[in-house]
């Protein structure tokens, strides 16, 4: 009797749900055409006119990317079939008129880009961003959320997502926000999964591959969980005891990753056969790292996210710079990849952040306002992002390891201010500004340290002194002032000309030069530009002085200049003892720990 009662009760409890809940079903009969056919039923409407909305914008994701255009084939009826009235007021709303107190709506959707912001259904499965997807009432944001998933059985797909089972593959969202931030995979995927301190994690890939090349990634996986575990010293509390690896290593992906509240998208076009292996653990590093630095640890400039506008944030050289500092460092504390592969491997993302000019233009918070513009944003019209954008995924990366060795001169590191700032504002929730930053590594590191770093740093464009930091764990920072170096990037036009690819530089001989994007090079000291040759590789002959006489064309008018080369600004990053140089004890302890090498 007892079981009885509780069975009555929680179906009661499902019915009154379902009364005040929005309600999607989704289809793919015509999945062959990337097809998906949405309906949705939005009961209990007290006002005259109902919006529904596409999103404009993605959780992960800071520019608008108009869903809207994706969407056709769209109608509304009452409860009892009949149709309603339409207006378009704007491109991404549909108001609808004349309702019952039931709008019934249903559409269709395009859907061919997988990845972490769009949606992609094909024959070989349905790969779902919320927000790409399905429609939304703005007024009605705070309504429980019950989708049901009409999977084809026929190609034998499944449902994976963080959103809670109801049963067979209905699930529930608490809210809006919840369920717009919860993608979801449909399709034959092999799952693998284990228990951390009473949590499971759990790895999700839809592959072409082999059971056992699943295994034996699954195992890298969970050394990535372990180590990243490690620098916080605790998983978050993660919703219904759970997190999810969205993986798509398939053909028809696009490489791209997306952190959630309780799981990841992970898509790449390699196997984990072909490369996928060694190539596609790093994002799942970086993903995973946002469960709790951007999902936990939050800018209150995110809070709430806006599905109708661009997202912009200034914190995002914390949010996305120091998670992309940790991405490869926690590989080679994971033991996936050598330190020396690790340490040599600085030195692409150092030069591209120290040797910009955009610096003079921008700080990192100042970069952070551009994510609207860069983070896959499209536009047609040219830019100059050579030389006033830094990425504030490589700018806050360059910071984080700054910080990180500048706290260990201090008996201090990074992994002790990440678990403060989690303890003060991820486990508890509370979204933090910029100043709270600044003040929590005053009181972690005391306040004069933290507002030198700040005050320098952030809200100035000054760079730290490598040379020094880098000494201290036994890393030789040089250049080699005999190469020569141009400033603009040059290829094969397809006629045998150079053609200037780039913007070049500010300062550089190119650019006193006054050559520009688009130029074509005929002629290089009265010789043909360098056929089957990479124009570095041809650089490599002249030295820091040459002068080179350029011949060449701008809106088919011939012109000549003259590029006088200088030493290259570009460093190399390498093991002192790969020098010739014998570490010193304190400098091996303190690799050691950096690194944390057994």
């Amino acid at each position: 009797m007892r079981y009885f009662i509780l069975c009555l009760s929680f179906f009661l409890y499902l019915n009154v749900l379902s009364a005040q809940s929005n309600s999607y079903t989704i289809s793919f009969e015509n999945a062959v055409h990337h097809e998906a056919k949405v309906k949705a039923t939005f009961p209990n409407i007290d006002q005259d006119t109902l919006s529904v909305r596409m999103s404009r914008s993605s959780p992960g994701r800071y520019a608008l990317h108009e869903f809207a255009k994706n969407v056709y084939g769209f109608r509304a009826f009452d409860s009892k079939g009949n149709p309603l009235e339409i207006v378009r007021p704007d491109p991404y709303q549909w108001k609808v008129y004349g309702h019952d107190g039931t709008v019934k709506i249903e559409y269709l959707l395009f859907a061919n880009r997988g990845g972490g912001t769009y949606s992609q259904v094909d024959e070989t499965h349905a790969h779902l961003n919320i927000p790409a997807t399905f429609m939304f009432a703005p007024s009605l944001e705070e309504r429980p959320i019950e989708v049901t998933f009409d999977t084809r059985e026929d190609l034998n797909w499944k449902v994976v997502t963080q959103l809670h089972l109801v049963s067979g593959t209905t699930y529930t969202a608490p809210n809006l926000q919840y369920f717009m931030d919860s993608p979801t995979e449909i399709s034959d995927f092999g799952r693998r999964e284990f228990n951390v301190d009473g949590q499971t994690i759990q790895f999700v890939l839809h592959h072409n591959g082999t059971d056992e090349e699943l295994d034996t990634y699954f195992e890298k996986v969970k050394k990535v969980v372990l180590a990243e575990k490690e620098v916080y010293g605790e998983l978050p509390n993660f919703d219904y005891g759970r997190y999810t690896f969205l993986a798509c290593y398939i053909p028809n992906a696009s490489g791209d990753g997306m952190e959630h509240r309780n799981s990841t998208i992970l898509t790449s076009t390699r196997s984990l056969a072909d490369g996928g292996m060694e190539g596609n653990i790093g994002t799942v590093s970086h993903e995973f790292f946002h469960a709790w630095n951007v999902e936990r640890i939050r800018p209150q400039s995110l809070e709430p996210f806006d599905f109708e506008e661009a997202n912009m944030s200034g914190a995002l050289w914390f949010a996305e710079g120091f998670t992309s500092y940790y991405t490869n460092l926690i590989l080679c504390r994971a033991g996936l990849m050598a330190p020396e592969e690790y340490i040599e491997g600085l030195a692409g993302t150092f030069n591209y952040v120290w040797n910009s000019p955009a610096r003079q233009f921008f700080n990192p918070i100042e970069m952070s306002y551009q994510a609207p513009f860069v983070d896959a944003a499209t536009s047609v019209d040219p830019v100059n992002r050579e030389n006033t954008f830094i990425s504030y995924y490589s700018y806050g990366s360059v910071l984080g390891l700054a910080l990180d060795l500048a706290l260990r001169e201090k008996g201090l590191n990074l992994d002790g201010y990440m678990k403060l700032v989690w303890e003060i504002f991820g486990k508890t929730q509370i979204p933090y500004k910029i100043k709270d930053l600044q003040n929590t590594l005053g009181e972690y590191a005391g306040k004069k340290f933290a507002d030198t770093f700040f005050n320098s740093y952030i809200y100035k464009s000054e760079m730290p002194n490598y040379k020094n930091l880098f000494e201290t764990v036994g890393v030789l920072l040089k250049t080699n002032p005999e190469v020569a170096y141009f400033g603009a990037y040059a290829a094969l036009d397809g006629d045998g000309n150079g053609e200037i690819k780039s913007n070049p530089t500010i300062d550089s001989p190119a650019y006193i030069a006054n050559l520009d994007k688009g130029d074509i090079i005929t002629a290089i000291n009265g010789e043909p530009f360098p056929d089957g040759q990479q124009f570095d590789a041809y650089l490599l002959q002249f030295k820091p002085g040459d002068v080179l006489k350029i011949e060449f064309e701008r809106f088919g008018k011939p012109k000549t200049t003259q590029v006088k080369l200088v030493s290259s600004p570009t460093y190399v990053i390498s093991p002192s003892e790969k020098e010739g140089d014998e570490l010193t004890k304190k400098q091996r302890d303190a690799r050691k720990d950096w690194l944390k090498l057994k």
